[in-house]
């Protein structure tokens, strides 16, 4: 191999070299001007994910909405809100005021147990029945249930007081009432499921409207409000003349037919 062509050749390659370092220089310093881009649009991004968070989380719910929306009143409720709900024959000289929260639990139960023999007892005329519904459920096992529910009872109000405490009933039954972390009833479609067992509802065209269009909601958030205002701490709670009937412990509400029934008739003859 000739000098020449020994020279021409390391010239050759150190050109090559050359060129490829800076082909490698050029690349690093793309590959860094991508990764403070990336980075400053991650920060962009970040930063704007927040701010989003927290407008949406600023944004009022549905539910905190609704209280703006207009009062529509079941029919067979009184009061200026609607919000009062006393059922049964007017001969009746005492009334049974009732507060549960359509998820509570204790209350399937006492609707359960002891249901049928309130509705005989109330059917028979010995008192009538006020009904004060609480959603204080949707904030401690989060959800909207309670809410949902007590509106579509509004709606089942509207139809007529038979449709309502049937219906009331059947959210309570064993086949239809959830585990209280389970928030079935936010869904319109379950509600009208259940409400499907009732006659007075079934294939109801204008009450599955009014659940569907929301509209008792306003009402039910006032009823609920009514509640929170009661000074009652928990569901269900019983009241005749105002005092607080109890089982034979003396602090809960009366959960069997033997503890209810000697309650009542106490309460009737006082």
């Amino acid at each position: 191999m000739s000098k020449r062509n020994s020279q021409t050749a390391k010239s050759a390659a150190r050109e090559r070299l050359r060129i490829e370092r800076e082909r490698q220089a050029k690349r690093d310093r793309i590959k860094r001007q991508v990764i403070v881009a990336g980075g400053i649009v991650a920060v962009l991004a970040i930063a704007g994910g927040v701010g989003y968070a927290v407008v949406q989380n600023n944004k009022p719910g549905y539910w905190e909405a609704a209280k703006d929306d207009k009062l529509v009143k079941p029919a067979n409720t009184t009061g200026a809100d609607g919000t009062t709900v006393v059922l049964g024959k007017s001969t009746a000289k005492k009334t049974l005021v009732m507060y549960e929260d359509p998820r509570c639990p204790i209350c399937a139960q006492f609707e359960q147990t002891v249901g049928s023999t309130v509705k005989k007892d109330y059917d028979d005329g010995k008192f009538k029945i006020e009904y004060v519904g609480a959603t204080f459920i949707d904030n401690g096992s989060p959800g909207e249930g309670s809410k949902n529910a007590l509106s579509a009872m509004g709606a089942a109000l509207n139809v007529s007081p038979e449709a309502f405490l049937e219906y009331k009933t059947a959210l309570y039954s064993a086949k239809y009432h959830p585990e209280e972390t389970d928030d079935k009833f936010k869904s319109d479609d379950y509600l009208i499921k259940v409400a499907d067992t009732v006659s007075a509802l079934k294939g109801n065209a204008a009450f599955q409207k009014a659940v569907k269009d929301g509209t008792y909601d306003k009402w039910a958030l006032d009823m609920s409000e009514k509640f929170n205002k009661s000074g009652v701490q928990g569901t269900p709670t019983l009241k005749m003349d105002g005092k607080t009937l109890t089982g034979s412990d003396g602090k809960n509400a009366p959960m069997t037919v033997a503890d209810f029934s000697t309650a009542m008739d106490k309460a009737l003859a006082a």
